[in-house]
């Protein structure tokens, strides 16, 4: 599936990236005018957004390339300008350590969505686990394991580094990675044999609509807080690209908005993106005239 982004290969990826383009770069330099790349990691915001602006993009002539690569390598490609943008950057908390790396080559272009948030959660059928601090003496309800995602994310990061070891559980539950498609497979497979099962995921999110599912509080405030998802360009997007750069600012999606399509890509079109996107702005037709330019 493209929504697999492989670890492994990151240094490959970017590789991959450098070459593109006649000048190693994929878009904004002269002659190139046309030319845009949006880089984005197997987070399923950040694939349903990619491809809408994708498509956006292409219905004004532009012509757009997408990267599947990981967090880490986007940021990377977008500090040296092989990368001209990214939809989905969680500020201040989960990317916060690439942008303090990185963000002095980077354009911040806009808020999107201003309700993020990271959480571990449960089937609701899971009873007498209502917070992490229940995680510890609970540890053999779930084999001993958190189901995870990619290694290289924020999330991954929060629950190896804060909430593992500040709710006790270090050697108690051990954080499993793979990857999203993984984890939302295990996620369905223990819903349907109603097994418990403890998972990394995070709002906005469609698992949210399609299973009945119970955030764990979190009294320590190991996840933080509420984040915004922000739209990045590589230095000098905004004057390269002025129209795309208004465009951007402009975009705002709602739970509902991203929720349906985001049910369409990856449950009802699986694997034809590009469909998803269609019948999505078909049933939502005023949406592309929001973005317009005066």
């Amino acid at each position: 599936m493209r929504r697999v982004a492989v670890a492994a290969a990151a240094a490959l990826a970017l590789t991959g990236v450098a070459a593109c383009g006649d000048d190693g770069k994929s878009g904004g330099s002269a002659g190139d005018s046309k030319k845009i790349s949006i880089g984005y990691m197997a987070w399923d915001e950040a694939i349903a957004t990619s491809y809408l602006w994708k498509n956006l993009l292409e219905e004004k002539g532009y012509q757009v390339e997408l990267k599947n690569v990981e967090a880490g390598v986007v940021y990377q490609g977008l500090s040296t300008g092989d990368i001209d943008l990214f939809l989905d950057s969680w500020l201040p908390q989960t990317h916060a350590d690439y942008m303090e790396r990185y963000g002095d080559k980077i354009e911040k272009i806009g808020v999107w969505y201003d309700n993020a948030s990271l959480s571990i959660a449960v089937p609701d059928y899971v009873t007498g686990i209502d917070s992490l601090e229940d995680l510890a003496a609970n540890a053999g309800t779930f084999n001993g394991e958190i189901i995870g995602i990619e290694a290289g994310a924020g999330l991954t990061a929060a629950t190896q580094d804060k909430v593992i070891p500040e709710y006790g559980l270090t050697g108690k539950l051990k954080l499993t990675t793979s990857s999203t498609p993984a984890m939302l497979a295990a996620l369905d497979g223990a819903i349907k044999d109603k097994k418990p099962i403890v998972v990394t995921l995070w709002h906005p999110h469609w698992a949210y609509a399609n299973y009945q599912l119970k955030d764990l509080a979190d009294p320590k405030g190991t996840l933080g807080g509420a984040e915004e998802i922000n739209s990045l360009g590589r230095k000098g997007f905004g004057a390269d690209f002025p129209e795309v750069t208004e465009m951007l600012k402009k975009f705002k999606m709602d739970d509902q908005q991203l929720g349906s399509l985001e049910d369409l890509m990856f449950n009802v079109h699986k694997d034809n993106e590009e469909k998803a996107v269609e019948e999505w702005l078909k049933a939502n037709p005023d949406f592309a005239g929001t973005l317009a330019t005066s």
